[in-house]
C-alpha cells in the first residue's frame, strides 16, 4: 500500500525529472522515486553513439577541472558541443528535446549520471550509495533519511564512480589507498571506502552543500528558528567588535551554516582569510573584494605536494588578515597556531566537534588537542548547534562567554539556552566579559551597549519583515551600516521597504 506523500520537478542542465515521495507500508522510511524524461529506443541509440563519438574529442583537463569557474565553463562549452552533436543528428526535434537529450549525455560524459538529477533537489542534504546490492539513499530536509527507486547495477559501476570523482580533483582511490575524502566541483563533499574496507561493498556519501549560503534573516526566520533575534543582534555586536568565536555542535548540526551566517556581519572594509578542507564559506559580494579563500590539499600518489591546514594557518598569518575563518580545528598543532593568532590581535572564527558547551571547553583543555587554559582564554564566545532528528530541527543550544581567572578551571558564562520542551531560547545570564571588553575597547557604558544592541535587533526585525534573506542582500545591509548607521536606523524606524532603501 502506497500513498503519495509528495510530488514536484527538479531541473539539471536542463534535464527535467519528477521527484515523487512515497509512504509505503513495506518500508519504514518513505520511497524517493526519481521520473527522468522517457526516450524511445532510436533515441537511447543515439545518446550511446554520440556518448562514443563525444567522450574522445572533449578530455578532461584535470588542472582546469579543479578550479570551480573554470570547470564551469568548460561544462558549459561541453553542453554547447553536445548540443550541436544533437542538433545535427536530429534536425527535426523540437528545442527542449534537444536539451534533455544534451543534458542527459552531458550527465553520461561529463558528471555522474543520475546522480547529478538527484543532486539538483535542493531538499537533499546527504546522498548515500551503499554498495550495490541496497538502493541509493538520501536525506530529505523535511523527510529525514528515504530509499530512492534506483539501484547501481554493480560494484565496479561504484567504483568506476569514486575514481571519476577523485580524479577530477587529483584525488586516488584503489585497493592500495581505500578510502578517499574528496569533493565535487560544486563543492559538494565526498567520502568514499572500498570493500573490504566496507565489507558490504563499494561506497560514496555525498554531503550536499546548501546552494544559497544560510543568512541571519533565514535562521530567526519563525520557521526556521535556528536563532532568536537577541542571539542574532549579541553576535553581530560580537563580530563587529571583533570578538573571537568558537561554533561547536554534532555531525550535520548547522555549524557550517552559522560559521557562514555570522560572518556576513565582518565589516566590509577588512581583510578576511579562511582555511578550509573544503570549500564551504560563501561571503556577501561586497566583502569578497578582500577575501583570500584558502583551501588544503592532499598528497599526490607519490606522496608529495601535500598542503596542511597548519601549513595554510601559518601563512595567513604573513598576509595581514584582520579576521580569519577556520574551517574546523581537529589537531594540537592547528589549535595552537589558532589561538596564538587571537592574542596576536586577529579576530577568529571557527567551528568544532562537541555537543555542548562543557564538552568543546574540555576537548580544548584535555589530550589530544590540550590547549593550556590561559590560551584558550583569548576565545570569547562559544555556540553550540543541536540537530534534533526525530523532530527534524537545528538550533542554537547554548551561547557562553569564556570568563578570564586564576582559578585552574576554566570559568563558563551560560548567556543563552534553548528548551527543547518548549521549543524556546531563553536568556540564562547576562553577559560580564564581553561588556567588560566593549567598555574598555570602544568606551561605551553599559547603557550604550544595551542601545547598539537593541537597534541591531530592530534591524534584523526590519530585514526579516522586508524578507532580506539572500547573502548578497544582507551583505549590501551591512554595508550600509557601516557607512552610516544612522541613515539605516531611519529607514527602520519609518519603515521604509528595503527596496525602496537599497535603490
Amino acid at each position: 500500500m502506497k500513498k503519495l506523500i509528495e510530488s514536484y520537478k527538479v531541473n539539471a542542465d536542463r534535464v527535467e525529472a519528477v521527484i515523487n515521495l512515497w509512504s509505503s507500508t513495506e518500508h519504514s522510511v518513505p520511497l524517493y522515486e526519481i521520473k527522468m524524461p522517457a526516450f524511445g529506443i532510436g533515441t537511447e541509440a543515439l545518446i550511446s553513439e554520440l556518448t562514443e563519438q563525444l567522450s574522445d574529442k572533449v578530455p578532461l583537463n584535470i588542472d582546469e577541472a579543479t578550479d570551480t569557474e573554470k570547470a564551469e565553463e568548460q561544462k558549459h562549452a561541453f553542453f554547447l558541443k553536445i548540443r550541436e552533436a544533437v542538433a545535427g543528428k536530429m534536425p527535426e526535434a523540437n528545442d527542449s528535446d534537444k536539451d534533455a537529450i544534451s543534458g542527459v549525455l552531458l550527465h553520461r560524459m561529463f558528471g555522474l549520471g543520475l546522480i547529478d538529477v538527484v543532486m539538483a533537489d535542493n531538499w537533499l542534504e546527504e546522498l548515500v550509495i551503499n554498495g550495490s546490492k541496497q538502493p541509493i539513499s538520501i536525506y530529505h530536509r523535511k523527510y529525514g533519511w528515504c530509499k530512492t527507486t534506483e539501484v547501481l547495477k554493480s560494484e565496479e559501476e561504484v567504483y568506476n564512480l569514486s575514481s571519476q570523482i577523485g580524479r577530477k580533483v587529483g584525488r586516488e582511490i584503489n585497493n592500495l589507498n581505500p578510502i578517499m575524502d574528496a569533493h565535487l566541483l560544486s563543492g559538494d563533499r565526498v567520502a568514499s571506502t572500498l570493500f573490504p574496507i566496507s565489507t558490504a561493498g563499494n561506497t560514496i556519501t555525498i554531503r550536499r552543500f546548501a546552494r544559497n549560503p544560510w543568512t541571519p534573516t533565514q535562521l530567526i526566520d519563525p520557521k526556521v528558528k535556528s536563532l532568536s533575534i537577541e542571539m542574532a543582534a549579541f553576535l553581530w555586536q560580537a563580530v563587529q567588535y571583533e570578538m573571537n568565536i568558537m561554533i561547536a555542535g554534532g555531525t550535520a548540526s548547522g555549524k557550517t551554516s552559522m560559521l557562514n551566517s555570522i560572518c556576513s556581519f565582518i565589516p566590509p572594509t577588512q581583510r578576511i582569510i579562511s582555511i578550509e578542507d573544503t570549500r564551504e564559506i560563501a561571503l556577501p559580494s561586497d566583502l569578497q573584494w578582500n577575501w583570500v579563500p584558502l583551501t588544503t590539499r592532499n598528497q599526490n600518489p607519490e606522496g608529495k605536494g601535500e598542503v596542511t591546514m597548519l601549513d595554510l594557518m601559518v601563512s595567513s598569518l604573513r598576509m595581514r588578515p584582520d579576521r580569519i575563518i577556520v574551517g574546523e580545528v581537529r589537531r594540537k598543532q592547528q589549535a595552537e597556531t589558532m589561538f596564538e593568532a587571537m592574542h596576536t590581535g586577529h579576530s577568529v572564527y571557527t567551528t568544532i566537534h562537541a555537543d555542548t558547551v562543557e564538552q568543546a571547553k574540555r576537548r580544548l583543555l584535555e589530550s589530544p588537542i590540550e590547549i593550556p587554559k590561559a590560551e584558550i582564554e583569548a576565545l570569547q564566545l562559544i555556540l553550540v548547534q543541536y540537530r534534533d532528528r526525530r523532530r527534524g530541527l537545528r538550533r542554537a543550544l547554548e551561547l557562553a562567554e569564556i570568563i578570564p581567572g586564576t582559578s585552574d578551571d576554566l570559568q563558563i558564562n551560560y548567556l543563552y539556552r534553548w528548551r527543547a520542551r518548549t521549543d524556546v531560547f531563553e536568556k540564562a545570564n547576562e553577559s560580564s566579559r564581553v561588556m567588560e571588553e566593549l567598555n574598555l575597547h570602544t568606551g561605551m557604558t553599559q547603557q550604550e551597549i544595551m542601545q547598539d544592541l537593541l537597534e541591531k535587533e530592530k534591524i534584523l526585525r526590519w530585514m526579516s519583515s522586508n524578507s532580506v534573506i539572500g547573502i548578497n542582500e544582507v551583505g549590501k545591509i551591512m554595508r550600509y551600516y557601516y557607512q552610516d548607521s544612522s541613515a539605516l536606523n531611519e529607514a527602520v524606524s519609518r519603515n521604509i521597504k528595503a527596496d525602496e532603501f537599497l535603490k
